[in-house]
């Protein structure tokens, strides 16, 4: 079997390797929740590659995400649930039914009333879903009841967050200003510390995940992905701790020679580096 850059072919090759008796033995004893994991890995990686610029890389990516789709649609034909055209054809709708100011008679819209709209029709095919599941007899989708249904579960908890409060902020449920925030997240600090002091882990488990989630409502205020602003710090604390390292070396020391005092202040001459750049 050659490679190709026809979709087809690739849906035959994971065809074969799902093929009983012939496929590979790996790849024949997944389902969907052991495919799971590695289909949040590989949507992460092309956000690297992204992040990096790094074109060549971000080609390769996609093609291992797409193979992620691939292969939970392949399970699903396995079961008689679905195909892989099923899922191209039930995106394109969606797409076409959420863009009527391209493809129907709604034109001209203003960049606020395009969302508006997007929102709009959102609610209609949530409606839509809950009517079906009730007509096969269905109970309603866990994550759809309420008015912050809709939200998936299995978000980065970051992200699902930012999105949790910007949607009770949408009826008027959020401090009006972002210094008020700031306050609340000195109140969370403040908690935290009294939690320490108690020695009870699911009591300070609980106020630090309250500083968390004000924090990150913090940076919806700021219109700061908070995702994104935390891989920037990890790769800044990275490449500082690095910087460290690499001058222990020059010493002829390594990491664990080193005091807390002495790469604490190679960490300050790391920053101070960074910043003549």
């Amino acid at each position: 079997m050659k490679p190709s850059s026809d979709i087809a072919r690739l849906i035959e090759i994971m065809a074969a390797l799902r093929a009983p008796k012939t496929g590979c033995p790996w790849d024949l004893e997944q389902d969907f929740a052991s495919i799971a994991p590695y289909t949040l890995e590989e949507a992460y990686e092309v956000v690297d590659a992204i992040e990096r610029g790094d074109l060549a890389d971000l080609r390769d990516e996609l093609g291992d995400l797409l193979l992620q789709v691939v292969f939970h649609a392949r399970m699903a034909e396995e079961q008689g649930a679905f195909a892989f055209p099923d899922v191209v054809e039930a995106i394109t709708r969606k797409l076409i039914r959420r863009h009527p100011h391209v493809f129907g008679e709604a034109k001209d819209l203003a960049p606020e009333q395009v969302k508006a709209l997007w929102d709009e029709i959102k609610r209609e095919e949530k409606a839509e879903r809950r009517l079906a599941r009730e007509k096969m007899g269905l109970p309603p989708e866990a994550h759809e009841t309420g008015f912050l249904g809709g939200i998936p579960t299995a978000l980065p908890a970051l992200t699902r967050a930012q999105k949790l409060t910007a949607k009770a902020a949408k009826v008027g449920f959020d401090w009006p200003e972002a210094i008020q925030v700031i306050d609340k997240i000195h109140e969370e600090l403040e908690e935290v510390k009294e939690a320490s002091s108690s020695g009870d882990r699911n009591r300070i488990e609980d106020e630090i995940g309250d500083l968390l989630f004000s924090v990150i409502n913090l940076a919806r205020h700021y219109e700061i992905d908070p995702e994104a602003a935390l891989r920037r710090t990890n790769a800044k604390f990275e490449r500082r701790f690095g910087a460290v390292e690499d001058a222990l070396k020059q010493q002829g020391r390594n990491l664990s020679e080193a005091s807390l005092e002495e790469m604490e202040d190679l960490w300050i001459q790391a920053k101070l580096d960074e910043r003549k750049i």
